[in-house]
Order: C-alpha cells, then sequence, then structure tokens
C-alpha cells in the first residue's frame, strides 16, 4: 500500500459531520481496507469530530481540521483539530462518563468510544489554543 492522505476543512456545524463521515470511508475503501475497519475508523472519527463540534466553541462556530493519513506500513493516523477554548483537564476528560455538558444526551462516552476502536489515541489540549485528537491504528488489508 502506498502512502496516502487526505485534508478536509469543516465549519463546525453537526451538519458537517456526515460529510466527513463519507469522505473517509471513501477514502478507505479504495485503500482496500476490510470493511469491519472501515466502520471502527469512521465511527472513531465521527466522535472526534462531534466532540470538536460540540465542545470547542461554545455556541460560536470556529474551523475544525482533519488529516488522515495511511503510511506505507497499513498505519492510519487520524487528527482532529479545532482552535476553540481547550479541555481544562485532559485526564478528567478522558474518564468514562465524564462531561462537560451533562444535559445532552449520550455525553460523556465520547473518547472512550474512540479509544476502544483504534491502538492510540492521544489528546493534546490547551486553553485557549484548542485541542488535537490523534487516532492511529493498525489496518489488515483485505486479500484480493
Amino acid at each position: 500500500m502506498e502512502d496516502n492522505y487526505m485534508k478536509i476543512e469543516i465549519l463546525s456545524k453537526d451538519i458537517n459531520v456526515l460529510p466527513v463521515r463519507i469522505a473517509i470511508t471513501s477514502f478507505l475503501s479504495q485503500e482496500n481496507v476490510h470493511i469491519d475497519e472501515v466502520m471502527d475508523i469512521k465511527t472513531a472519527l465521527s466522535e472526534a469530530v462531534t466532540n470538536a463540534v460540540e465542545h470547542a466553541y461554545n455556541d460560536e462556530k470556529g474551523k475544525i481540521d482533519v488529516e488522515i493519513h495511511l503510511d506505507n506500513n497499513d498505519n492510519i493516523c487520524i487528527k482532529v483539530q479545532d482552535f476553540g477554548k481547550g479541555i481544562e483537564d485532559v485526564s478528567l476528560a478522558l474518564i468514562p462518563t465524564y462531561t462537560s455538558k451533562p444535559e445532552s444526551e449520550h455525553a460523556g462516552v465520547g473518547f472512550n468510544i474512540m479509544e476502544s476502536l483504534v491502538d492510540e489515541l492521544v489528546v493534546d489540549s490547551k486553553l485557549n489554543n484548542g485541542t488535537i485528537i490523534t487516532m492511529i491504528k493498525k489496518i489488515n488489508k483485505k486479500k484480493n
């Protein structure tokens, strides 16, 4: 498999999560990635983008960058970056069921879902400078 790369920039709106999901599905399906892994990666990416949409900018809108890199060793690296308010305490945010918005349905499970679907999850956040979520997963290619 050759190196391949895609970058998407979206506005932090709920309706922009679906186009990102469609883009990653198309990207991976052309790279001979098994459908089960496509589903896992698509779900993890959706959670990361949804977190940025819901938490990064409060009620304002801002930019979210999504980068997807598939390397020659069949590793996929996904970065979701926002430029919003940041996470005050990342270790607290990573605790299962913790949420900064308890009134939201399904709140507090996003990072846990991401972590369960990828091999490595890194959350780097700085107050008032945004958050970068990096997910890495080893891909098992389909046999032709």
